[in-house]
């Protein structure tokens, strides 16, 4: 039996509340793969925009490998995004052809959306009540909503398109793009590109966006580069900072002076001086760190080792190791990589697992203290 939660996080939202109703409190399937295709379950409708430049056919070698998935891009990678109300969490990846929704209070998994072939990332909006995805097989980037769990938006940006960040008042979307080496600036409220950023090298999942919204960090997987974007200048001057082994994930402080990034060549996770572009020290964690997901308050970074299925936590007052999360009698952590979120008060954080189920870690205490999804 799971354990019993919090009065806090056992309160179901009205959108969580409307979402389940639809589902009928059951495991629902959705598809995104064609317009105005209705699912199996009772009262629930799937509506997809069909902008014209969306094919859903897409062509895989063999769709049981990895590898062959995406015709144009290379790479696996997962995703997993909190609702801000942390009622929801979606995730998923990029050898799935579908995305699993979880109801984050009961731990229980509600819906499945089917019909993608590489999703690569997910991004909840400000409002928790839609969340955008990327498929880099077909191109796109899809709106959801949480009611009824349908795809209300559809905005095609080729294929290859991968990493995502939204500003914190969810109107721009920046897409990396690893098959073109750009980056498209998308107006959200009106769902369609405003610009395309040159000069990057295979920018996969790892893009975030400073906390006053005019900086960008771009992974570049081909040169093991950060790309440093100044959205305030007229052409988004772009600088670069090296140095890395493996790079795989970044996350970036509320003060923008400071720059994690994981090395999963050698098992470090780099804390850079983001004015400079100077290495200012490591930090030894796991076997294969995939992740360095950074705590709302700035006070702890997770490192997702994923060869080692433990996390590392770094305390980013002085870069010393905290500790580490390793399985135990609540649930196991197996594969975990970039996807980890936490919750808006830093003390719990949910790390997504190679069978698509969740596990939730206390983090004062480095412990798995559920598994969701199971």
């Amino acid at each position: 039996m799971k354990r019993l939660r919090t009065t806090r996080r056992t309160m179901i939202a009205t959108t969580a509340l409307a979402a389940l109703a639809l589902s009928g409190a059951a495991v629902t399937t959705a598809s995104a793969d064609a317009p105005e295709k209705k699912s199996s379950s009772k009262g629930f409708t799937t509506t997809v925009v069909d902008f014209g430049a969306y094919t859903s056919k897409v062509e895989v070698a063999d769709p049981e490998e990895p590898e062959d998935r995406d015709p144009t891009v290379d790479a696996t990678n997962n995703t997993l995004a909190v609702s801000p109300n942390e009622q929801f969490a979606v995730a998923t990846n990029s050898y799935s052809n579908h995305l699993v929704v979880i109801h984050v209070p009961s731990g229980k998994k509600v819906a499945e959306i089917k019909g993608y072939v590489s999703p690569r990332n997910i991004l909840f909006a400000p409002d928790s009540k839609s969340f955008t995805v990327s498929d880099s097989a077909r191109g796109v980037v899809d709106r959801i909503s949480v009611f009824g769990f349908r795809v209300t938006q559809r905005l095609p940006l080729g294929a290859g398109v991968f990493g995502t960040a939204q500003s914190a008042d969810g109107k721009r979307l920046y897409a990396n793009n690893a098959a073109a080496d750009t980056v498209t600036v998308v107006d959200l409220a009106n769902n369609r590109p405003v610009d395309v950023i040159t000069g990057f090298h295979e920018p996969r999942q790892g893009t975030k966006l400073s906390h006053s919204g005019d900086t960008l960090y771009v992974t570049n997987y081909g040169t093991g580069e950060v790309s440093v974007v100044d959205l305030k200048s007229k052409h988004h001057k772009v600088r670069q900072i090296g140095g890395f082994h493996g790079l795989r994930a970044v996350s970036v402080n509320r003060a923008g002076d400071r720059l994690y990034a994981a090395n999963s060549e050698t098992n470090e996770i780099s804390v850079v001086d983001t004015a400079s572009g100077d290495t200012l020290t490591t930090v030894h964690v796991g076997d294969k760190p995939y992740g360095a997901a950074l705590s709302p308050d700035g006070s702890v970074l997770l490192s997702g080792d994923m060869k080692s299925n433990t996390l590392t936590a770094v305390d980013t007052a002085d870069n010393s190791v905290i500790g580490t999360v390793k399985s135990g009698p609540k649930g196991a952590l197996k594969g975990p990589r970039q996807a980890i979120s936490f919750s808006a008060d830093s003390k719990t954080a949910w790390v997504l697992n190679d069978d698509l189920t969740i596990a939730e870690v206390d983090v004062e205490n480095l412990k798995v203290t559920d598994i969701l999804g199971d």
